[in-house]
């Protein structure tokens, strides 16, 4: 007796974690998993394997969710919402439990509970077929909400290929770690680019929130050249239109003058910007959503010049997609930025709720009345400017464009962006979408932000507004 309550008392919780006891692994796998949903259909399953454990997971079109949900493996674990959720999933979770302590005593697995996202199937699908065969990644935002209607990298993968335990899970994990263009990466949470002309959302707020402008339309004062503080190099633009003193702020955004913006970013200064780009999420090492997020970066100490190029997306500056779909969502909420959020509820394998998330408020970023001055811009930038490509009839649409350089001397493939929000035509209510799109390598000849990303944001755009 002594013997029998030493074991299954003092060394019980010692066998349990024991990794010979394959037990509670045998016992994980005895039950289907629960699952995770797109509107009211499951994109997850469970197949039976008729081996010691017993159901495997499967994916109905996985690659088309693989950055949403991750993958559940027998041999290589969880990751995604299949992860953080993992306790629910799998049914161990006590607030699955009717009768918690006895479950406990009788060691009882209960059922496992479902997780309902908040992705829009028809967004989803559009951001896929959009990226194509290229690699990039969107993230969509409902911006009243902070809700996440899409999020999509490519290229993907299928995570139903190694979800089980055999030879054939083994060469398929081994063939995708080997694969040179990292299908596994999420491009859309966990890879940082730089911004490019994008970021000059996030400046033209800060000059406007400072009273460093207070006039969209009336000269800025901005010199040109306008050579960089502290050194003997100008700033150069991309086009002609911007090699003229004193533009507005308009006229500006609506060219992408690299010249106006970083002189703009230097008269905010330095912990001005830092502050506004906070609002948006950079910075943050604890990006939540429940999937972590890479932490977007704007340096926090720079000199003048360097603020110059930070303040036009280079530099050190760089940001997720989803970081950059916050700044669409919060110029497009009135200046609110609400926390990103995947998951709308969870709930035990009957349906009923296990826990309801709410909108949270991550940043007032700025009043509603700069956030009206920062919408008219972007809406000029599409409406006459570099983000034409974007238009939908019928429809409201503010953007921004961006082609970031990189590599050694800007020899790299640019980075092609696009920022942007859409809403009916006349409505005055909060656009119902915002989006975020990079591409980070394309065969395209055309390799800018107006080219290659801003076609993949309308459909996005058109998605969600033909579904509302």
């Amino acid at each position: 007796m002594g013997q029998a309550t030493y074991v299954q008392v003092f060394r019980a919780k010692s066998l349990d974690d024991n990794p010979a006891n394959q037990r509670e692994t045998i016992q994980r796998y005895a039950q289907p998993r629960g699952n995770l949903l797109v509107g009211s259909d499951p994109v997850t399953g469970s197949t039976p394997t008729g081996g010691r454990y017993a159901y495997k997971r499967a994916y109905t079109d996985g690659p088309t969710w693989a950055a949403v949900t991750g993958y559940s493996s027998q041999t290589y674990g969880n990751t995604q919402l299949e992860g953080v959720q993992d306790d629910l999933l799998s049914g161990t979770d006590p607030r699955l439990a009717g009768w918690a302590i006895w479950d406990e005593i009788a060691r009882k697995q209960n059922p496992g509970g479902d997780v309902h996202t908040t992705l829009n199937k028809a967004a989803q699908q559009a951001a896929v077929n959009g990226l194509g065969r290229q690699t990039g990644a969107v993230a969509a935002i409902e911006p009243a909400t902070g809700r996440i209607l899409a999020l999509a990298s490519t290229p993907s993968y299928d995570p139903g290929s190694f979800a089980g335990s055999s030879t054939a899970d083994q060469d398929a994990w081994n063939k995708l770690q080997a694969d040179k263009n990292q299908p596994m990466l999420n491009r859309a949470l966990r890879q940082i680019y730089p911004p490019g002309s994008t970021f000059k959302v996030v400046t033209a707020a800060a000059a406007l929130a400072n009273g460093v402008v207070t006039d969209i339309d009336a000269p800025t004062g901005a010199p040109y050249p306008f050579v960089m503080p502290g050194t003997t190099t100008p700033l150069v633009n991309d086009t002609s239109a911007c090699d003229t003193p004193g533009q507005s702020l308009d006229e500006a955004m609506v060219r992408s003058c690299n010249s106006v913006m970083g002189y703009l970013g230097t008269q905010v200064g330095l912990p001005k910007m830092v502050a506004m780009a906070q609002n948006f999420g950079f910075n943050d090492a604890k990006l939540d959503t429940p999937v972590r997020a890479a932490r977007s970066n704007f340096d926090t100490e720079m000199n003048a010049s360097q603020v110059a190029l930070s303040s036009i997306g280079q530099f050190d500056t760089a940001a997720t997609p989803l970081v950059m779909a916050m700044v669409a969502a919060g110029v497009a909420n009135n200046g609110t930025v609400r926390y990103p959020q995947l998951v709308d509820k969870l709930t035990k394998s009957d349906g009923s709720s296990v826990q309801v998330m709410q909108p949270t408020d991550y940043r007032q970023a700025m009043s509603p009345a700069v956030a009206g001055q920062v919408q008219k811009l972007m809406t000029d930038v599409v409406e006459t400017g570099t983000g034409r490509s974007a238009r939908i009839p019928g429809a409201t649409v503010g953007g921004k464009t961006g082609t970031a350089q990189q590599g050694i001397d800007n020899s790299g493939i640019p980075y092609a962006w696009f920022i942007s929000w859409a809403k009916p035509s006349g409505s005055n209510q909060v656009p119902p979408v915002a989006v975020a799109v990079v591409i980070a390598d394309s065969n395209a000849t055309d390799v800018t932000g107006g080219g290659l990303a801003a076609p993949i944001a309308k459909a996005v755009m058109q998605a969600v507004l033909n579904g509302n």
